[in-house]
């Protein structure tokens, strides 16, 4: 778990939360605790034993501003339903990650058209959001995922829906022909 502490000048906040007051002795204890290079009893509930990234920010010249709630698409994990799709390991991506990896697209987007985000999840692991056009068509999934990893250009590869798995063969539908708006899609190798 990815959990970022910010210090300000009147008390610290923990993923952008509300702020926590560094004279109440609940917090005196888990600061202490991150000093002494503990996990604090706190994250490792939040965790259940898992491994915990701590990342610090020092505001301490500042006070406290709460910060404006985004929306966020495809937070959360994934569940497996017995299904033949490969386990996946979710891994929040920070909105910084989230709008580097939509700059950074090679694909077009039409602003006057409706849009849609789609969420790929590749076979290495590893995951791609994209906006696109609901015109676009699934050749331009495919497309897109090899400009933005060209190690799967010589992969043969198909896409697949989440819960119900549905092979995407037909790849002229465009994105809303195919029923798969603000979806995740699947990457299986061949």
């Amino acid at each position: 778990v990815q959990i970022l502490l910010k210090l300000w000048r009147n008390g610290f906040s923990l993923d952008d939360g509300e702020l926590r007051s560094y004279s109440d002795p609940i917090n005196a204890q888990f600061l202490e605790s991150i000093k002494r290079g503990e996990i604090p009893v706190e994250l490792q509930r939040l965790v259940h034993g898992g491994q915990v990234n701590l990342d610090m920010e020092d505001h301490q010249e500042q006070e406290y501003v709460k910060p404006r709630l985004r929306f966020k698409a495809f937070s959360g994990e994934g569940q497996k339903l017995g299904s033949l799709t490969p386990e996946i390991v979710s891994t929040p991506s920070s909105p910084e990650e989230e709008d580097k990896s939509i700059l950074n697209a090679p694909v077009l987007i039409d602003d006057s058209m409706p849009a849609t985000k789609i969420q790929i999840r590749l076979a290495d692991g590893s995951r791609l959001i994209q906006r696109f056009n609901q015109t676009h068509r699934i050749k331009h999934i495919r497309d897109f995922i090899i400009q933005s990893r060209p190690a799967f250009a010589t992969t043969d590869f198909v896409l697949v829906t989440t819960f119900p798995n549905k092979e995407l063969t037909d790849e002229s539908l465009t994105l809303q022909e195919a029923d798969i708006l603000n979806t995740v899609i699947l990457q299986q190798l061949k």
